[in-house]
């Protein structure tokens, strides 16, 4: 099997309510590349406590694999608290030195990176000594047999990025996922000029070591839009209604829409008008993975009857 990999933190959300559901960017990534008919493996670390067990079974009962999702003896399993403004748009406060920032790097691992037919990767994954092992994964999924697509998921929370982090991922990645708000904060950090997201994506794509490069920009309401080095004009397509529950996760489920429908061999634009569609489905569910009929997603975006 050549799954597509989700690598850095998975952790519990925690709602106001007391609620709480299993999450972290690249754990719902995984699943929703799972939930498209996708072999999708998560690389992440629990504590060795109660929530660290839960969380097992609830990856479990998704449909992945835990078999890459390392126990820590010495830090708890990681949470994180969420609050929603009163446009159901999320806040996080996140526990640090918990059991995600210390992935280890070992056999299993670099087994599963020659294996791997795409990686996403973060900025948040890598706030600590997680950074070496999913560092080591990407590179080692470059240089592997599977041809693996790299994805950075920019991510940005909180404090939890400086210019070096940003730099050295956007090298390593020929495609790049950012909200337009976050392309505005990388592009500060970094010293990128341009006043419009057109112009700031191309100062983007210099940062890559890839001979191809891909950056796609959600936008919210207003959709999202999908640039290509080598081609002057950008891919646009517009949001779509959604009656919104939050908007946990959205991000997430759209990099896992766009990269499968690429795999598949789907065009720039069928990709992104299918991943706007399927994102906004999600919005319409409270957390980060619900179950989302992929036929309907497909009618809905024009491509089936």
């Amino acid at each position: 099997m050549n799954p597509i990999v989700g690598i850095g933190e998975v952790l519990w959300d925690v709602y106001p309510d007391g609620r709480k559901v299993a999450g972290g960017a690249p754990f719902n990534f995984a699943f929703h590349c799972h939930q498209l008919g996708h072999p999708a493996a998560i690389v992440s670390r629990v504590g060795d406590d109660d929530l660290g067990r839960e969380l097992r079974d609830r990856v479990l009962a998704l449909g992945l694999s835990d078999e890459h999702i390392q126990t820590d003896r010495d830090h708890p399993t990681g949470t994180v608290q969420v609050k929603l403004d009163a446009h159901a748009v999320p806040t996080y406060t996140i526990t640090e030195n918990v059991a995600w920032d210390h992935l280890a790097w070992d056999d299993a691992l670099a087994g599963l990176a020659h294996r791997a037919r795409g990686v996403c990767f973060g900025t948040l994954g890598q706030r600590a000594d997680s950074s070496d092992a999913i560092v080591r994964f990407v590179q080692s999924a470059a240089n592997g047999g599977a041809g693996a697509y790299r994805v950075l998921d920019v991510n940005l929370r909180q404090h939890y990025y400086s210019p070096d982090l940003l730099r050295a991922s956007l090298w390593r990645a020929p495609v790049v996922k950012v909200s337009d708000e976050e392309l505005e904060t990388v592009c500060t950090a970094l010293g990128i000029p341009g006043e419009t997201v057109e112009t700031r994506v191309r100062g983007v794509f210099r940062f890559s070591s890839a001979e191809t490069r891909f950056v796609y920009v959600t936008r919210g309401a207003e959709g999202a839009e999908a640039y290509y080095e080598r081609d002057p004009e950008p891919v646009r397509v517009p949001g779509v209604p959604v009656r919104v529950a939050d908007t946990v996760g959205a991000g997430d489920s759209f990099t896992a829409a766009v990269l499968c429908l690429t795999a598949e061999g789907r065009s720039m634009r069928d990709s992104l008008r299918f991943a706007v569609h399927y994102a906004a489905r999600v919005c319409e569910h409270p957390g980060g993975t619900p179950r989302i009929d992929r036929a309907e997603v497909e009618r809905a975006a024009g491509f089936a009857p």
